[in-house]
This record gives C-alpha cells, sequence and structure tokens, in this order.
C-alpha cells in the first residue's frame, strides 16, 4: 500500500517514512507542492500526508488543487504546527479528511493513516448500488446524486455526508456523530463546521426543491427523513 509524504523538513519526512515501512507501508517523499501535485498524478496512493506550511505552494492550496483542479479523491490527512481550530476549519474546508497537529506521536499518525487506508478500500460505507428516499437518488458505484433526476455536482466530503444522512434517515444525529463518522474525528473541534457543511449539502440539495429532506433539531443535530 502506497504512502505519499508531503513535508518540506526532511528530518521529519525520513522518520515518518521510516516508521510507515517498518509497518508495511511504501511510501514515497515529495519536499515541495509542486513535487507532491506531480507525484499524486503519477501514480496511486491509498492516502496522502500533506504538510500545511510548504515553500512555493501551501498544503491548502496544494490539497485544493487535487480535490478541484485533478479530481483526486485520495484521503488526505493534514500535517501541520497550526492547531489552532480554525485551521483545523481551513484544512477541512479545503479537501482534507482528516488533521493532526505537530508534535504528534507516530503511534497516533499510524492509527489515522489506517483508518483513511481502510475508508478508501471499501468507500465510506459498505455500499450497494443505490440508495433512495423521496425523488433523492444517490448511486454508490457512479458517486452520483439526483433529485427529482436532475444532476447534483457534489464534492467528495459532501457526497460522504449525505450518504451518512441518508443511511440513517429518520435518525437524529448529533454534530459529534457526524464529525465521528464523517471526518473520523473523535474530539469537540469547537468550531461549526458540521454546520458550514450541512448548509453547503441543504443548498445544493434542498434549497431548489419544494419538499425539503434535511431538517436541523435544534439543541440535538440535524435528521434526513420524508416529511
Amino acid at each position: 500500500m502506497k504512502i505519499l509524504v508531503v513535508e518540506d523538513e526532511p528530518s521529519i519526512s525520513n522518520l515518518i517514512k521510516k516508521g510507515l515501512e517498518e509497518n508495511g507501508y511504501e511510501v514515497m517523499q515529495a519536499f515541495d507542492g509542486e513535487m507532491g501535485l506531480k507525484l499524486a498524478q503519477r501514480a496511486e496512493f491509498a492516502v496522502i500526508l500533506l504538510d500545511i506550511i510548504m515553500p512555493g505552494l501551501n498544503g491548502l492550496e496544494v490539497c485544493q488543487k487535487l480535490r478541484k483542479e485533478l479530481d483526486i479523491q485520495t484521503p488526505v490527512l493534514m500535517l501541520t504546527a497550526l492547531n489552532e481550530t480554525d485551521d483545523v476549519v481551513t484544512g477541512l474546508d479545503a479537501g482534507a479528511d482528516d488533521y493532526l497537529g505537530k508534535p504528534f506521536k507516530f503511534n497516533e499518525l499510524l492509527a489515522r493513516v489506517k483508518a483513511l487506508s481502510r475508508r478508501a478500500a471499501v468507500g465510506p460505507i459498505q455500499a450497494t448500488n443505490l440508495l433512495k428516499v423521496a425523488d433523492l437518488v444517490i448511486d454508490l458505484d457512479a458517486k452520483t446524486v439526483q433529485r427529482a433526476g436532475i444532476d447534483i455536482r457534489l464534492t467528495a466530503k459532501e457526497f460522504f455526508l449525505l450518504e451518512y444522512l441518508v443511511r440513517n434517515r429518520n435518525r437524529v444525529l448529533s454534530r459529534m456523530d457526524i464529525l465521528e463518522k464523517v471526518w473520523e474525528i473523535n474530539f469537540d473541534l469547537g468550531t461549526n463546521v458540521v454546520d458550514v457543511y450541512m448548509n453547503y449539502l441543504r443548498n445544493k440539495v434542498d434549497k431548489p426543491f419544494e419538499h425539503k429532506l434535511i431538517h436541523t433539531v435544534v439543541g440535538m443535530g440535524y435528521v434526513l427523513k420524508e416529511i
């Protein structure tokens, strides 16, 4: 299983490489954003570890280009000394799947890599072709969404969030539930990242249509239901 490490500090990059290789991973290294982008296009990786502060293209810019310009949906784990909650949200908004602040313990890094690589191998949730609620149809193989026969374009994170909501239809999901299952983050970020993404999703899935599927349960979270 291949891992791409994009980190401009050779000492940190080499430590990560050594540890991952000792755990059976094949590791490729890039020491700036431009090199990281090139390598990401040349080979298929299970996970990309991406530092934020780098010369030239920073990690946020690299992640945005991967997602929006190159349509590469490989799971991305952000590595950075920036550990304020606003930086977490910025990284997730750029398309990252998880975030690990420096300094970190290698065992924690390894656990995150394993979780992301498993998700990449089997998909966000074990899939069976189509999911349907009312006039909403999710094709899990083609990764497409339609409502009332109209195509809806979602980002990878929005698609995963919608799939989680649909699979748990009629069940009230707390923000912590959503963070754990969609972002695989098991602590409260202290930010409104879930609300921000839910708003993105509502604007695409609900706003153009008369009947709303996504509902807020005040003080508790969100629920997707037909009525």
